[in-house]
């Protein structure tokens, strides 16, 4: 008897009336809540308009759903397009099956269509909205758990996973809980992308590309611990092959990123004023900072410097106040003429 391990939930549909309540879509749209409310918090300290990340997350997300079963169903038709198979179940999202390349990959052409709307530069969206997506995932992924599902080899350490659901060619047994062990990697990556932000001040996609590559190092260990079918390719399952080509991509793509456009975006949003002072969303991209050239150009000047006419001038010695004329500013204010001074100077002599 075993002494410990994770129980499986009985059922994962809970019904108010008819209405289903199901435990994966409820943490599908929870982590999509958690993924747009951190979004917008970081995009509103890099300078952005608050609501901004909701309004593209209207393109992004239902893009990411069809991207995601698109994959999964692709990747593993033989369930859906089979002899005994009905294709009508291809539609039934409910009962999983989402592939976060697919999602992720669709999901970005959606943003990249709210992006143009709101004239919002694509790469800084996905570094706002980078940890929050690890963290959507993290909670997502307890949706397995609700469905018995994406479980690793059988094992028998404390923190075995019991499955108790024998439909699907399930085997009832204490298995590796893959879904735990992703959904921990999901929220170390979502933290290590925060750190690295503020760290190194990652700008143009470089936080985003941070993200999918710790992502797939995971991926890689986890999905090769589990059992349930899938293609393999010289050995090694589709979704490794697939984690060590994005992982490699996102690598490339911040290495090349880092030369061509070092630091960060100086504006995200049009109309918003530049970043506040803490680092978090400063413009740090080597250049000289909004009205920073024009004072360089003043920097050699003396305060009030006249024209090049007045340069040899005493100082003060310009035009004549309120407008008089040059010969007028040459005489002392109240001056009277040389001869009644003269004449003022005989009179006292004598």
């Amino acid at each position: 008897m075993e002494l410990a391990y994770i129980p499986s939930p009985s059922r994962g549909v809970l019904y108010l009336g008819p209405i289903p309540l199901r435990g994966y879509a409820f943490c599908i749209i929870i982590g999509v809540f958690v993924a747009v409310w951190l979004g917008n918090k970081r995009w509103v300290a890099r300078g952005g308009r608050s609501g901004t990340v909701a309004d593209i997350a209207v393109w992004a997300v239902p893009f990411g759903l069809v991207g995601g079963r698109l994959y999964h169903v692709i990747t593993d038709y033989e369930l859906y397009f089979s002899d005994g198979r009905d294709w009508v179940d291809a539609f039934k999202v409910w009962e999983g099956g989402l592939g976060i390349w697919g999602a992720i990959a669709l999901g970005a052409v959606g943003a990249w269509i709210g992006a143009r709307r709101r004239g919002v530069p694509l790469p800084a969206y996905a570094d706002a909205v980078a940890p929050g997506i690890a963290f959507a995932q993290a909670i997502g992924r307890w949706g397995n758990w609700f469905n018995q599902e994406l479980y690793g080899r059988e094992t028998h350490v404390p923190w075995a996973l019991h499955i108790t659901s024998a439909e699907g060619g399930r085997v009832p047994g204490y298995y590796h809980p893959t879904f735990l062990y992703e959904s921990l990697w999901c929220v170390g990556v979502g933290l290590l992308v925060i750190w690295a932000d503020r760290r190194f001040v990652l700008g143009h996609g470089r936080a985003f590309a941070l993200y999918v590559a710790a992502y797939c190092v995971g991926r890689g260990w986890i999905e090769y611990m589990r059992v349930d079918d899938a293609h393999h390719i010289l050995g090694l399952r589709l979704n490794d092959w697939t984690a060590l080509a994005v992982f490699l991509l996102a690598v490339a793509y911040m290495v090349v990123s880092s030369k061509k456009r070092p630091g960060r975006e100086a504006v995200v949003e049009r109309g918003m004023p530049g970043a506040s002072s803490d680092g978090t969303a400063d413009d740090v991209s080597g250049g000289p900072a909004d009205g920073a050239e024009d004072a360089a150009e003043d920097t050699g000047k003396p305060e009030h410097a006249g024209t090049a006419e007045d340069a040899g001038r005493p100082e003060g010695a310009g035009k004549a106040p309120n407008g008089g004329k040059p010969e007028d500013a040459a005489e002392p204010e109240n001056a009277g003429s040389v001869e009644d001074e003269t004449a003022e100077s005989a009179s006292k002599k004598s």
